[in-house]
């Protein structure tokens, strides 16, 4: 009997509750889905909100056939509607891995998912679904101020403290998962600037291998379409293991009908006996 990953379970939960919540609440009008992007009293667009895919994603077991190499900059299938419509597409791994150097790229043949870090609860730098504030699951809160952006990951244990008021990196912190992030308006579009980041986390989960170092930095661009739209560009670095700049597939997260996300913890009990199965498995690893 195939065994299902804890990651699979939480993030298909998270998705499944938002999903549910939706289902129960009207869905949005026509007129309010090209409505125009909120703005604060300083004229920038509000970014608040709970955002999520705008429908369910297929989430493949982890002992299923990898998808088909793509490029780097590939662009993501079409989000499918959530009013009633089939599932999404399924889970997109992140092609970080890709442009792995050739001594990281061995590396990678040597790990498998028993060596996933978010089995042990450990939050993603970037995100499973190449969406930072996902992190490793489907949903994901912005709350705005007039100094500061703040992204709650709900799966889990996750969130930004984005600065918006000209500070500069902070240089009194160690290394964390999620590393350290200042922020500044372009127009009406968001511009997130991250490092500092640990070197102990993966970039993805879901088995997907995509260690980084301590050089990882990070440049998000979000950019609020509409009332029901945030559309989300990056471009990631890290010198000592890739080979170059990785441009993100641009994400499009749509408003959830809900005022906040729920809490999904991790506490690494759950995943105790899956590690242990996952540890005697043959992953195909030499």
């Amino acid at each position: 009997m195939k065994r299902t990953s804890l990651l699979t379970i939480l993030v298909s939960f998270a998705s499944l509750a938002v999903h549910s919540a939706v289902a129960q609440t009207a869905q949005p009008s026509a007129t309010a889905s090209v409505a125009p992007a909120p703005r604060t009293p300083d004229g920038h667009p509000d970014l608040s909100g709970v955002w999520w895919p705008g429908s369910d994603l297929r989430v493949p077991p982890l002992d299923a056939a990898p998808p088909a190499p793509r490029t780097a900059n590939a662009a993501p299938a079409a989000a499918r509607p959530a009013n009633g419509g089939p599932p999404g597409p399924p889970m997109r791994r992140t092609s970080f891995a890709s442009l792995y150097q050739p001594w990281a790229v061995e590396k990678a043949k040597t790990l498998g998912d028993k060596d996933d870090p978010a089995l042990r609860c450990v939050p993603v730098a970037f995100g499973t679904v190449n969406v930072s504030l996902y992190g490793l699951g489907f949903v994901g809160q912005i709350v705005q101020t007039p100094t500061l952006v703040v992204m709650l990951t709900e799966t889990y244990h996750s969130f930004k403290i984005i600065p918006t008021d000209g500070r500069k990196h902070r240089d009194d912190v160690p290394p964390s998962f999620r590393g350290d992030s200042v922020g500044h308006w372009e127009g009406d579009t968001l511009v997130v600037d991250t490092t500092n980041f640990a070197d102990t986390n993966w970039m993805g989960a879901e088995g997907n291998v995509s260690f980084h170092s301590e050089a990882l930095h990070i440049v998000e661009r979000y950019h609020r379409v509409d009332r029901n739209t945030l559309e989300v560009e990056a471009t990631v670095e890290d010198p000592k293991v890739l080979t170059g700049p990785w441009t993100v597939p641009k994400q499009t997260l749509r408003l959830a009908p809900l005022d906040q996300i729920m809490e999904l913890n991790c506490t690494g009990i759950e995943s105790a006996a899956l590690m242990e199965a996952a540890s005697k498995q043959n992953y195909g690893k030499k």
